[in-house]
């Protein structure tokens, strides 16, 4: 007689899904929301948990859905990508923030940077650079946190 366990009728033991990244997009134009969106939605450990159009929105949307990263545009309507994530990081501290504009210059830099945002990704790359970017920075906030 063997004392090992029985093995399983039904296959192996099912393989957990890696952890999935969420992502808030916040962009005041529709069709770079839905590209991003669906850049992102193909990486299998990213999860688009919600859009925004404008710095107002972001605020509220992100507070509801408790994202691990929000990809913001610069410059938006009622409220630019700057100041909402001047207010985000009071809000939560602990979210990854990437800033993806057409804009950029070293003033730009240096208040992103003064902010707390972890990376300003100009529109013009390729969207890899972004996603790349983002594991990239959504690890080291792991490795912090953990």
């Amino acid at each position: 007689m063997s004392s090992s366990l029985p093995q399983r009728p039904y296959g192996p033991e099912p393989q957990l899904p890696p952890h999935r990244s969420r992502v808030l997009i916040v962009d005041d134009n529709f069709f770079i929301r839905q590209i991003l969106s669906e850049i992102f939605k193909r990486e299998p450990d990213f999860e688009v948990c919600g859009e925004a159009a404008n710095g107002n929105e972001a605020l509220r949307v992100a507070q509801l859905l408790r994202p691990d990263l929000i990809v913001l545009d610069l410059a938006m309507p009622v409220m630019n990508g700057l100041d909402a994530a001047r207010m985000l990081r009071r809000l939560m501290p602990g979210v990854t923030l990437i800033m993806y504009s057409g804009i950029g210059d070293r003033l730009v830099e240096q208040q992103a940077k003064l902010i707390g945002i972890s990376a300003l990704i100009p529109k013009a790359d390729p969207p890899g650079i972004l996603v790349s970017k983002a594991r990239s920075v959504l690890g080291q906030s792991l490795d912090r946190a953990g």
